[in-house]
């Protein structure tokens, strides 16, 4: 049996770029430039180049960035924000936080993200926002959405804290995840594509007069040194952090195709498989596998988790409750969404990340396949 294999494997990572790393964080503690300085400034344009964005507003956390993202556009208490209920619970909680009225919608079945219809059938005159989510690691489609947010005057927010370094097809040229709408975040968490060595978060907008707003609510809602012209709060990436996410950024790229190396590995060892549903692909997205995340068929989904647990296979469930069925929104939600419980019942993710080694694949895939077997 082996003990060798990680859900998301840091350390390989850091040793692989360790020279690199140390000397960039090494430059922070030499300059004593511990909360912003150059090392937040270079990443913040370096990751505008990146994502060809107008502005970037880096901050401490990706749950950070979502609430800013929403100050920023000026709703008021019981607006309603349009946010899909299979997802982690950041994107829903901060609606709540503000005093806004979170409205779950339903996801597709095949991307297991929010599509068109699933936003319309939540629309209400209190309606003023949406969050599509990027679940897993590809896009929402989200020309057919701009478009109808256009026409309905809703602000869209894309949560793209698993989606970083995704193209999105759907215009004449293809835009990076987290781009497209009024406003974009991420998160820079240890174990995401693009993550730092403790909580990171950024906001993204090709709009100056929504830059100038987020750059200030970031902190205190100053324009300048003790004179505070909004409500804001106190989010800040910290140098550390930056000089990592620096180092990292050049080689997300990499990252991306080497995840997308190990997720084909994946199909062709288990597509035949007739028990399971291997992730499928977006046409207008490319995808960066944040997770690799089967359907498993027959309500079997947790005895697998527990055969391969017992092989020291990681393994888990992303996500395994429905958002309006947590008890921080139950009271407030009757309605059954069908795809998001299915998916609740049937989502298992095994191990995926760039220093997955064949033999590895080989394990995992073949204690799946030998699972089947066994309880058929």
């Amino acid at each position: 049996m082996r003990n060798d294999i990680q859900m998301v494997d840091l350390r390989s990572q850091y040793l692989r770029y360790k020279t690199e790393i140390d000397i960039a964080v090494q430059e922070v503690m030499d300059s004593c430039y511990f909360i912003g300085g150059p090392a937040v400034k270079n990443f913040a344009q370096n990751l505008s180049n990146y994502l060809d964005v107008a502005h970037v507003i880096p901050c401490a956390n990706g749950t950070d960035a979502l609430q800013i993202a929403l100050m920023a556009l000026d709703l008021k208490p019981g607006d309603e924000v349009i946010v899909p209920a299979f997802t982690y619970v950041a994107t829903a909680e901060v609606i709540g936080l503000l005093g806004l009225v979170p409205v779950m919608c339903d996801v597709d079945p095949i991307s297991f993200n929010s599509s068109l219809s699933d936003f319309k059938t939540h629309l209400s005159p209190k309606t003023k926002a949406i969050v599509p989510v990027h679940l897993f690691g590809q896009c929402a489609d989200m020309k057919d959405i701009m478009e109808w947010a256009n026409e309905n005057d809703l602000y869209v927010i894309e949560d793209n804290a698993q989606a970083i370094g995704a193209n999105y097809f759907g215009y004449d040229a293809p835009k990076k995840a987290g781009t497209i709408a009024h406003i974009g975040t991420s998160s820079f968490y240890p174990s995401k594509n693009l993550g730092a060595y403790g909580d990171g978060g950024a906001i993204f907008t090709n709009d100056d007069d929504l830059a100038k707003k987020i750059q200030m609510i970031a902190n205190h809602g100053q324009s300048k040194r003790y004179y505070h012209d909004m409500i804001g709060c106190n989010s800040r990436l910290d140098a550390i952090q930056a000089a990592v996410l620096n180092v990292k950024l050049k080689y997300l790229d990499e990252f991306c195709d080497l995840r997308r190396a190990v997720a084909t590995q994946y199909d062709h060892a288990l597509e035949n498989l007739n028990e399971i549903e291997i992730p499928k692909r977006s046409s207008y997205s490319t995808h960066v596998f944040h997770q690799y995340t089967l359907k498993i068929k027959h309500g079997k989904r947790d005895q697998l988790a527990s055969y391969l647990s017992e092989k020291n296979i990681p393994n888990s469930i992303f996500y395994p409750l429905p958002l309006y069925k947590q008890n921080a929104f139950a009271e407030h939600f009757k309605h059954i969404l069908p795809v998001t419980e299915q998916l609740c019942q049937e989502v298992l993710s095994i191990p995926i990340h760039p220093e997955l080694k064949e033999d590895q694949i080989a394990y995992i895939t073949d204690s799946v396949k030998e699972f089947f077997l066994n309880v058929s």
